[in-house]
């Protein structure tokens, strides 16, 4: 079974490379979002098993943007620049079911950090 997945971040150069870099790896990405709320209405039209949403973006906080996923979306990730280790107390304190750094991004990392029982996780 293929992940449905929904980026969601205010950078367009980042959601396009994502999503290149996702469906190289098996991933179906089935929305980009830029705010809150249109990651709120395209997770309610694209039904995503897994949300992966930038802490910083313009103007929101994604722990909010988060929190407003959890509930629609089985799984959020949380991706950013920072460190997790900057972050921990927050991140831990979240709904999200994990932390990714940016640079570490992979349809393989998102696997793991779901388990292998996880959304669109294989038959």
């Amino acid at each position: 079974m293929t992940l449905r997945c929904l980026l969601v971040d205010d950078s367009a150069r980042f959601l396009e490379a994502a999503r290149a870099l996702l469906e190289r790896g098996g991933v179906c990405v089935v929305g980009l979002a830029t705010t809150g709320p249109e990651a709120v209405a395209l997770a309610h039209r694209t039904a995503p098993e897994v949300a992966l949403v930038d802490l910083d973006l313009d103007g929101e906080n994604g722990f909010d943007v988060a929190r407003r996923l959890t509930g629609t979306v089985p799984a959020v990730i949380l991706v950013s620049t920072h460190f997790r280790e900057d972050l921990e107390e927050l991140i831990s304190a979240s709904p999200a079911r994990g932390f990714l750094h940016k640079s570490a991004l992979s349809a393989r990392a998102i696997r793991e950090l779901l388990g292998d029982d996880g959304p669109g996780a294989p038959t």
